[in-house]
């Protein structure tokens, strides 16, 4: 469950050197952000933030953008980077935004993104709410705006009724489904180099299979 209200998070937001405001305005701008013309990745929906900080602490030469709407839950992910510093992990290569996913074609230009990660996103089981659902159709198009031409999308989850929609909505959107599995770490080729998510060791270790897809354009 999402965290929700917790006093203070705005302000602690507006005032982290983690945090990139005004991001409208760096459209088209990334690499000056980062002060290099390394690749970006991007995870929408990033939760408290541990996957992407794992990744940025693997990855150097990968500059990556945790996404995430709700100020609790960011906070989370900025008090964790805050513990990291102070064990001495200096993770150059990250930065977060407080945004909602609709608005990326107003934050990157076409091409700045390399590749976007979903993680355990929210199903929003009901029909009339598929379009919100971060796999869908709607969203591949927001995503199509943003990636590069080789750009990908890498999309895990416990929800076997989301999965399968994905796959639908990957065919019918006109994306290639490159890779997908319906038992990740049983799945030796798909699972190697995998970094585990709060949520993903959370429902393995209940004995749920992990899926994931990999979709191009």
């Amino acid at each position: 469950m999402r965290l929700r209200n917790i006093p203070g998070a705005k302000d602690a937001i507006e005032d982290s050197k983690y945090v990139v405001h005004d991001v409208q305005e760096k459209k088209g701008k990334w690499a000056e952000v980062f002060g290099n013309h390394n690749p970006v990745h991007i995870e929408v929906g990033m939760g408290k933030g541990r996957f992407i900080m794992t990744l940025a602490e693997l990855y150097p030469d990968v500059n990556f953008i945790g996404i995430e709407m709700y100020d609790s839950v960011l906070l989370r992910a900025l008090q964790k980077r805050e513990e990291q510093e102070k064990e001495g992990k200096i993770l150059n290569n990250l930065f977060f935004i407080r945004m909602d996913a609709r608005e990326l074609p107003l934050v990157f230009e076409k091409g700045e993104v390399k590749k976007i990660y979903l993680n355990f996103s929210d199903p929003w089981p009901k029909e009339r709410h598929a379009k919100r659902r971060l796999t869908s159709r709607q969203f591949l198009e927001r995503y199509q705006q943003v990636l590069d031409a080789e750009g990908v999308v890498e999309f895990k989850t416990d929800n076997r009724e989301l999965f399968e929609f994905s796959l639908e909505e990957v065919k019918e959107a006109g994306w290639k489904l490159l890779a997908h599995t319906f038992d990740l770490h049983h799945d030796e080729a798909m699972n190697k180099g995998n970094v585990m998510t709060e949520y993903e060791e959370k429902f393995s270790s209940q004995g749920n299979p992990i899926h994931k897809l990999i979709a191009g354009q």
